[in-house]
């Protein structure tokens, strides 16, 4: 039996477009959050025949004049980075930001100071002084089921973490249009898949949902090179089953 996963294309020629869209505002708000949009895209070249687009498997050479490259998204990303040392007081930043973000600060932080509570501080080693929050991750259906989201969330956390004393999610599901999803078992079994992924980066349950993971933990660096690894399973099973 075919083990080729049912990806719509080679997921090697997925890729992340991060960017950060600074609107000059000069307020406390401003220098407090950070939110950095995330596009997931899928690098596709198109062999173009006089009929239209078809498999690059018609192509002969790979720099065949009749072929194209094309970009598609398919998922993205939010992330914010919290300043705790600057602008106004965290706590309130984020309670005015989104119900998700303001969840994350009563898991975390002292509304009192807008620092991490006393109790966080104590997990956490001193390697910087903001907090990296992944506020949401979504990919297209057919990029689903083989842990492409923890794959590609684990490379954003690394550009994004640089400063940050702790990275937190809060893992579940956000995407609430799949038809398939009524039961209440299988909505707990996809959610606990979900989790599952995350803790695999090092991720670990701190309270209320709210997961906290180190910048400085082994686990994560580790991690890194296991789901690289099966990235590049991932394409090279995709490009087996195509030829």
């Amino acid at each position: 039996m075919s083990t080729r996963p049912q990806f719509p294309g080679d997921p090697s020629d997925l890729y992340l477009r991060i960017s950060y869209d600074d609107g000059l505002f000069d307020t406390p708000q401003a220098d407090t959050l950070e939110r950095w949009r995330v596009a997931i895209l899928h690098r596709q070249r198109v062999h173009e025949t006089g009929e239209g687009p078809a498999s690059t498997g018609n192509c002969s050479t790979a720099d065949c004049p009749s072929c194209t490259v094309e970009d598609t998204t398919v998922g993205s990303m939010t992330f914010f980075r919290v300043h705790l040392d600057r602008g106004r007081n965290a706590y309130w930043a984020m309670e005015e930001e989104s119900e998700e973000l303001y969840e994350t600060a009563q898991a975390l932080l002292d509304p009192e100071t807008g620092w991490f509570t006393s109790e966080v501080s104590g997990l956490l080693e001193y390697v910087g002084s903001a907090l990296l929050v992944m506020d949401r991750v979504t990919l297209a259906p057919a990029w689903r089921g083989q842990g492409l989201a923890a794959v590609l969330g684990c490379e954003v956390i690394h550009r994004l973490m640089a400063g940050c004393r702790a990275v937190a999610c809060s893992p579940g599901l956000t995407d609430l249009s799949s038809q398939q999803l009524t039961d209440r078992s299988e909505w707990d079994r996809v959610n606990a898949k979900i989790t599952r992924g995350w803790e695999s980066l090092g991720f670990r349950l701190y309270r209320d949902n709210v997961y906290l993971l180190s910048p400085t933990s082994p686990d994560l660096e580790q991690a890194r090179g296991v789901l690289r690894g099966r990235l590049a399973e991932l394409g090279a099973s995709w490009r087996s089953g195509t030829s």
